[in-house]
């Protein structure tokens, strides 16, 4: 049954290719992305899992079982118009209902549903089993990036950020990519890729900082919805090694464009290494909060944590953009009683799209602040060390 479906549906799938093919001949140049959007795409991404190879099969069945339908139905309906047409002479006939004719359009529409529910239903009900999970990674959105907690298995404890990439963000504020180049992965290149092993479950929660997100990669078969206040999860195994794109699929603000996700799929044994090569990051990163800071030091790591995670909103020269404030003059930024700015650093401001920065370190809040008190116009002459934003936090 799968086999005659899927040759029909490649028929259909390469009869709309040379359709597209033809249409978009004057397009600009680009190749496919591996894992990710191709050109003239038709159909859904090559899986790379069980479940988007079920849902690929579930959605032909479904286009093919219903354009037959359609078919069958308007065929009987327009042979019977043209057969029984006045001008050869056929006169209506003049008849009352018919007890076996209601049976057999009650019957078989009641079949025909039960046949597309029951493959349905399957795939359904295993997208939403997340049990036994050799992975659990906890993507929070934020406007407008991702972060990523390694909650159990094998990392657990690794967290990160993912931004999309400084320089695709650069290329996008002058317009995109120049005449002639060509970047296929153009607006879904991210600072921090997520690690995962191939051949194991990986269960992903997902819940958001500000607004409703979304988190898909089509390869995966996965699209969970990430919401304030809410747990979801989903989950993947992917069979294949490699790189694979997605982005976030839930309008969230001006920036939702720039919110790409990347999933890097690799063998166990490069997992492992990845995990230990983090575990040294993580462990060189930790900072002794009581630690006593120079200007000169803080300040230079603050203006390094303003670019990877600030500059995309605020900008580079703290100026800000449409509805977001500028950092440049600001009365938050200038005021005297530094706790103010701590405050908001630590838990945002959700009415004016100022997300909650409590998974940074405490070093680095301060150093950020410290920046942001002493760059641009702002010559406050403020040094905010760690131990006050280890205060702050109690």
């Amino acid at each position: 049954m799968k086999s005659i479906f899927n040759k029909l549906a490649g028929m259909l799938l390469a009869a709309s290719a040379w359709a597209g093919t033809v249409a978009f001949t004057a397009a600009h140049a680009v190749s496919d992305l591996p894992g990710g959007p191709a050109v003239n795409q038709l159909n859904l991404h090559p899986p790379v899992t069980k479940i988007a190879e079920e849902q690929a099969w579930l959605h032909w069945f479904m286009l093919i079982l219903c354009s037959v339908i359609f078919v069958a139905v308007f065929a009987v309906m327009f042979y019977s118009i043209w057969k029984h047409r006045k001008s050869v002479g056929h006169k209506a006939a003049n008849f009352h209902e018919s007890v076996t004719v209601e049976i057999i359009w009650t019957v078989v529409p009641f079949i025909i549903v039960i046949l597309m529910a029951l493959p349905a239903t399957k795939v359904v009900v295993a997208m939403k089993d997340t049990t036994n999970a050799d992975l659990t990674i906890k993507a929070t959105g934020m406007q407008w990036k991702w972060g990523y907690d390694y909650l159990k298995g094998e990392g657990e404890g690794i967290g990160f950020i993912a931004s999309l990439d400084s320089t695709q963000r650069a290329m996008s504020d002058n317009g995109g990519p120049k005449k002639g180049e060509e970047v296929n992965n153009y607006l879904l290149k991210v600072d921090n890729a997520l690690v995962v092993p191939v051949n194991q479950k990986v269960r992903i929660i997902t819940t958001a900082t500000d607004v409703i997100h979304a988190w898909m990669v089509p390869s995966f078969g996965v699209k969970q919805d990430a919401i304030p206040g809410f747990v979801r999860d989903t989950w993947f195994r992917a069979e294949k090694i490699g790189d694979y794109y997605g982005q976030c699929a839930e309008l969230c603000g001006k920036e939702h464009a720039y919110m790409p996700i990347h999933v890097k799929v690799v063998s166990a044994e490069d997992y492992s290494q990845w995990v230990a090569g983090e575990k040294k990051k993580m462990a060189a990163k930790a900072d002794d909060p009581t630690k006593v800071w120079t200007a000169e030091d803080i300040t230079k790591r603050g203006e390094k944590v303003y670019a990877a995670n600030c500059a995309a909103c605020h900008q580079a020269n703290g100026k800000g953009a449409g509805p977001i404030k500028p950092l440049d003059g600001s009365a938050v930024v200038l005021d005297a009683d530094k706790g103010s700015q701590i405050a908001v650093m630590l838990n945002g401001r959700e009415n004016l799209g100022m997300p909650a920065w409590k998974q940074l370190s405490d070093t680095d809040i301060a150093a950020v602040i410290t920046f942001t008190k002493n760059s641009w116009s702002n010559k406050t002459g403020q040094l905010v060390q760690p131990a006050d934003i280890t205060a702050a936090r109690k």
